[in-house]
């Protein structure tokens, strides 16, 4: 069926553009029209935008959001939330999976995200063995997907050691950790279960240079072909000093040197970059992959932002440990974070232009590019849509409007079209009541196991 909107104001491609009707069909935008009046029939909304992608997240960890917050008799870090991280992955079920990711990915819907690339190493059962569907928790997230309407990416993780030059994996990791034959299947198997789900793409997720070798990651670039390539990187500064330790050179620099770096990775956090690293990372045409609220969480440290903005470098956004969905408070936290640093405000903005709109074009286009799919408003591509509604607030300037809704959070979102269904309607996720119910009831599970 044709269904039409008619916006009072969308961004597009171009910029800015005032009474727009948008047409689609099959989940297809056919007809993107500036200048219009609206049509009886028409769904009428104030502020049209288009779906961001969120472009690395673990699933899974949304049911740990707010327990990794009591301090240890030590110093808290990165490693030791891990821990917890291990302990609370041991648990759960492939339908504790499902429940969680579904409550998680309705959370992003309501956030404006209509896409998630779940990098995903949660793969075997408690004792570390295959299930008989040896993608079966790849499944789960693709029923979860399916459930919540959002667009998936899947990247299935090879995980095979524990640290630089292939250190054998510990017990804690048993759940994550594939051969290369074994992965090669499950891949295969992932993308099957990706068939009938609408939208749907697969890449590869080598998970950070700790636990692949040189001739692993090789393969894994091989399967990948031009499909997206995932890897963390240079999180964390013992990372960097490991890396350092165990071949002389830190991790960008390492991968960069012995990796065809190019245009389908997505580099993911990449926080700890010499300013030479920096620039040869915007040179190469990768995405650099920033989840600014959950390196707040853990401590990372602060992108060097400005420097690979300035080197024409790339970046999108993600939630990783999903311990906050904010599409708005990811990029407030991304700037605030160089604010803090430089002391200075306004700080990745061009020269008299939108701070607000500004990050939110880059993430929008990065976030597409890192997981395989084109972005923006125009015919032909997904209809994936956000409307804003600033009916009960001052009507601002339309160039001043995602700097309010960034920075303080003013408007609000009405609804969220995904792959041209409706998913959000009054702020809310048509199907809220249901699948927070299920998460609930999980959740009762999974907290009362660990007491």
């Amino acid at each position: 069926m044709l269904q039409h909107i008619h916006a009072r104001s969308a961004l597009l491609p171009t910029g800015w553009a005032h009474d727009v009707r948008i047409a689609w069909r099959d989940g297809t935008l056919l007809d993107v029209a500036p200048a219009l009046h609206r049509e009886p029939g028409d769904e009428v909304h104030d502020i049209i935008l288009p779906g961001m992608a969120n472009l690395h997240s673990h699933a899974f960890q949304r049911a740990m959001a707010g327990l990794a917050e009591k301090r240890g008799s030590g110093t808290d870090s990165f490693w030791s939330w891990r821990n917890l991280m291990y302990d609370f992955a041991l648990q759960m079920t492939p339908d504790d999976i499902e429940a969680v990711a579904a409550q998680l990915y309705m959370e992003m819907l309501e956030q404006g995200f209509t896409r998630v690339g779940e990098f995903h190493y949660l793969h075997h059962d408690k004792d570390g063995q295959p299930y008989a569907d040896i993608a079966e928790h790849a499944s789960r997230i693709a029923a979860a997907s399916a459930e919540s309407g959002i667009g998936l990416t899947l990247l299935p993780v090879f995980y095979a050691h524990a640290g630089f030059g292939g250190q054998s994996p510990s017990v804690a990791q048993r759940r994550f950790i594939s051969g290369l034959q074994q992965f090669e299947k499950m891949l295969a198997a992932s993308e099957a279960a990706l068939a009938k789900l609408p939208g749907a793409n697969i890449g590869v997720a080598p998970h950070s240079l700790r636990a692949v070798t040189l001739a692993e990651l090789k393969v894994l670039v091989e399967l990948a072909g031009g499909r997206p390539v995932h890897i963390h990187i240079a999180e964390q500064t013992k990372e960097v000093d490991d890396c350092i330790a165990w071949c002389g050179s830190s991790p960008v620099s390492w991968l960069m040197e012995n990796s065809p770096v190019s245009h389908n990775w997505c580099l993911i956090h990449a926080t700890h970059m010499t300013e030479m690293e920096t620039q040869n990372v915007a040179q190469s045409g990768a995405v650099v992959g920033l989840c600014p609220i959950t390196e707040a969480n853990l401590g990372d440290g602060i992108f060097p932002a400005s420097t690979h903005m300035l080197a024409g470098g790339q970046f999108g956004i993600g939630s990783d440990s999903n311990i906050q969905i904010s599409l708005p408070g990811e990029l407030r936290q991304l700037e605030y974070s160089q604010r803090l640093q430089s002391r200075t405000r306004n700080i990745l903005a061009e020269p008299n232009a939108s701070n607000g709109q500004h990050l939110f074009n880059q993430a929008l286009h990065g976030g597409a590019k890192a997981l395989g799919t084109p972005s923006g408003i125009a015919c032909g591509l997904s209809a994936d849509l956000v409307s804003l509604n600033r009916s009960t607030l001052p009507s601002l300037d339309i160039n001043s409007a995602l700097d309010f809704w960034i920075f303080s959070e003013g408007y609000k979102i009405d609804c969220v079209w995904s792959l041209g269904q409706k998913q959000v309607k009054d702020g809310q996720h048509v199907r809220r009541e249901c699948i927070n119910v299920r998460f609930l009831k999980t959740m009762e599970k999974l907290l009362r196991n660990r007491c």
